[in-house]
């Protein structure tokens, strides 16, 4: 009789073997957009949209409706995708130039459903935040793709609420 062994392979997230795909989102409420401070690399410290790996098995919007419950407490519905992307973070060393990290992130525009907003998982810190200060030079110290993706999904937020307000 064969005897079965389940091997489970562990992604390496540092120095990877290949492109590791994530999810972040956009949650826009009340006009403002969440973000969270980052409780490990790459970005520790920094704020950023909530997300993080899909996990095997697991859909794009299912990914990002759990990553934002684990890191926020927040129950979220996708609505749409914003916007697709590389982050590719390169190290230099002595055998060369090596990729540290090689993330393909889905941005989801999402909409809050439940849940009680705190810190949790890996983000040490999380907040609304008004568009002036993803959109100046505040003390978020943003990265550029960031606000990009974030002005991107608000902008898209409000065209969603002005349609569902005109009438029919």
């Amino acid at each position: 009789m064969l005897e079965s062994r389940q091997v489970t392979k562990v992604l390496q997230r540092e120095f990877p073997e290949g492109p590791i795909v994530g999810v972040g989102a956009v949650v826009v409420h009340h006009g403002r957009v969440l973000l969270v401070q980052r409780g490990r690399e790459p970005l520790k410290g920094k704020w950023s949209l909530p997300g993080g790996m899909l996990e095997l098995g697991e859909s794009l919007t299912q990914g990002v409706a759990r990553e934002v419950q684990e890191e926020t407490g927040l129950d979220v519905e996708a609505i749409e995708l914003i916007e697709l992307i590389d982050r590719i973070h390169k190290e230099s060393g002595p055998s060369g130039e090596r990729v540290r990290y090689h993330y393909v992130i889905a941005d989801y525009l999402c909409r809050v459903v439940g849940g009680t907003l705190q810190a949790a998982s890996d983000a040490t810190g999380v907040r609304w935040v008004e568009r002036a200060e993803w959109n100046s030079h505040s003390a978020l110290e943003l990265d550029p793709i960031t606000v990009r993706v974030i002005e991107a999904g608000w902008q898209r937020a409000r065209a969603l609420d002005q349609s569902e307000q005109e009438p029919s």
